[in-house]
This record gives structure tokens, sequence and C-alpha cells, in this order.
């Protein structure tokens, strides 16, 4: 069975990483294995000049392997990017959750963050009306057609995502 999945939805530096931090804490503190995929629309490189994996990539390698006692990367070339369900089924199959930061076009569920100094209007409402909305998180009061979440209170959105999402039944 693949892992609970949510992506966490919002405009430019709303906060999605700093409440990700956060909520990966907390999530481990509660005893669940957490998976992370940043979406990056931009072009990125996590090897560099000088070091052997990069050489041995700019060698040619189709696939790069960086191995320590306590963790791996993996540098792989791809024709096309790999959709997120594929990428979530080859790399988090051991994971309780993952979460997503980015990925607004998905069809996961959906928790936008909104801050009043940044937007006074959502992502996921208005013209798209996305349905796999299941929350928003905002420093504001809303009037909203899914639960309201403070977006400062990194053990309520925790708990709120073992109810609705990690304990939730099929």
């Amino acid at each position: 069975m693949p892992p609970k999945t949510i992506a966490f939805v919002a405009k430019s530096n709303t906060g999605k990483t700093t409440l990700l931090e956060k909520l990966i804490q907390e999530l481990k503190q509660r005893g669940y294995l957490v998976g992370a995929i940043k979406h990056d629309a931009h072009k990125f490189d996590i090897d560099h000049p000088g070091k052997d994996s990069y050489r041995l990539t700019a060698a040619g390698a189709d696939t790069m392997l960086i191995s320590s006692p306590e963790k791996l990367a993996l540098v792989k070339k791809h024709e096309c990017t790999p959709s997120l369900e594929n990428m979530i089924e080859t790399y988090f199959q051991d994971m309780d959750i993952v979460l997503t930061e980015g990925f607004k076009m998905s069809n996961l569920p959906k928790i936008e963050l909104h801050r009043k100094d940044r937007s006074a209007s959502l992502i996921c409402r208005g013209e798209s009306n996305d349905p796999m909305l299941i929350a928003v998180a905002s420093d504001e009061s809303l009037e909203l057609d899914v639960p309201l979440l403070d977006l400062n209170n990194t053990m309520q959105i925790a708990d709120f995502l073992e109810k609705h999402l990690i304990h939730a039944t099929d």
C-alpha cells in the first residue's frame, strides 16, 4: 500500500518550507516515517564540479548513487519528468506519510497555506476550485468550505493529518 501523501501548496514566500520543517519534526516525534518531495520548476544540481560523483555523472553515468553510512543521494537523468505517483512508488514505499511542497496541479489531497500579508486570494479556490483541497492553514480568519487551521500551530496541523489522512480508512 502506498504511503499517505499530501501536497502543501501556496504562493511563493508564504512559508511552505518553514512549516514542513516543523511538521516533519512533529510527525517524527509521533513515531512516523516521513518522506518529503520538493517540486522545483527550475533546473537544479546537487552535484558539484570537482567531486568524484560529479565527475562520474559528467563522464556519462545515467544514474549515480552517492552512499555513506548515514544517507544516500540518487542522481538520475531522465528524458521526461517522472510522475509524482511514480516517484512515490519508487522511492517512498517504506514511509508512513509523504509531504510534498508544491505540486499544486496534482490529484493529491492538499493543504493550502495563506498569509494575510502575502495575498488575498487562494490558489485552490476561485477559478480552479480544486476538489482535492482538504484544509487551509492561515494566520487570519477566512470563510471557507474546508477546515481552517492555524498556520502557526504545527501540532494542530499534525493532529489534522493524523485524523484525516494517516488514520483515515480508505
